[in-house]
């Protein structure tokens, strides 16, 4: 397999070094990086390469896709902020005919720590004494707030806690509702990652919180989605990498 880095930034290098310990060669592609090998997505830089992993824009999502599907490359999207247009993405996919993943963080503690999110939301559902909430913290470079992440985190509980039914993510100058689901976010310093889901009741209080160390999760992650999606065809996200794992081989896809 040979990969294409698309987006040479800080996600990006951290998943180069993650395909070197590998062994897998790639080239990168980025339009301001001084050191990487290419500037733009084209037959040339695409050549040979099978897998390409994008660290880019949302806004670019759409026109590398379409690069993507008319070379053949299958897709790692580690961009966020495009899933409203998920079903024109899946259409595209779909006709170009190549494999793509995506996932709003490709960790796999995050993918460990989203299910154990769930579980622990099933049981919130059954018992109306607790409430919860969600706070996250990230680095002051942070482009977007609340991060896909915790979006995602967030949308974990509202599908198991029925009575959750709205998002609420600015801040509150009034009691917050007991349908509402109250996400908080901070920016600052070098913190790579901190999630929380906080269930509180009158008795006690029960903390989650998965804390990002670094980048290197989310490149290991990246990378082994690259290798699952490599020779597939359709659009897959993360559940069924993590559902490969559990039994212990590559799962079917869907489109």
């Amino acid at each position: 397999m040979k990969a294409a880095i698309v987006g040479y930034g800080a996600m990006g290098r951290e998943t180069g070094a993650a395909l070197r310990r590998k062994g897998i060669p790639f080239v990168s592609i980025d339009p301001v990086a001084a050191d990487a090998d290419f500037r733009d997505i084209t037959a040339e830089s695409l050549a040979g390469v099978d897998v390409a992993l994008d660290f880019t824009r949302p806004q670019a999502v759409r026109g590398n896709l379409e690069r993507y599907c008319a070379a053949g490359v299958d897709v790692v999207m580690g961009t966020t902020g495009w899933y409203n247009e998920t079903d024109s993405i899946r259409a595209l996919v779909e006709k170009g005919g190549i494999g793509f993943i995506w996932a709003s963080n490709f960790s796999i503690g995050i993918q460990m720590f989203l299910r154990i999110v769930a579980e622990a939301s099933r049981l919130v559902d059954a018992v109306s004494e607790y409430d919860v909430f969600i706070r996250e913290i990230h680095h002051a470079r942070k482009a977007d707030s609340p991060s896909g992440t915790s979006l995602s985190v967030a949308g974990v509980v509202m599908e198991n806690i029925a009575r959750k039914t709205v998002l609420v993510t600015d801040t509150l100058n009034r009691r917050i509702e007991p349908n509402e689901l109250h996400l908080t976010s901070a920016r600052g310093g070098a913190v790579p990652g901190v999630h929380e889901v906080v269930i509180d009741g009158e008795a006690d209080t029960i903390e989650l919180r998965h804390s990002a160390r670094n980048r290197s999760g989310f490149a290991s992650g990246a990378v082994m989605a690259a290798e699952f999606v490599h020779g597939k065809k359709g659009f897959f996200s993360m559940d069924d990498l993590m559902a490969s794992l559990a039994v212990g081989k590559k799962g079917d896809g869907h489109v």
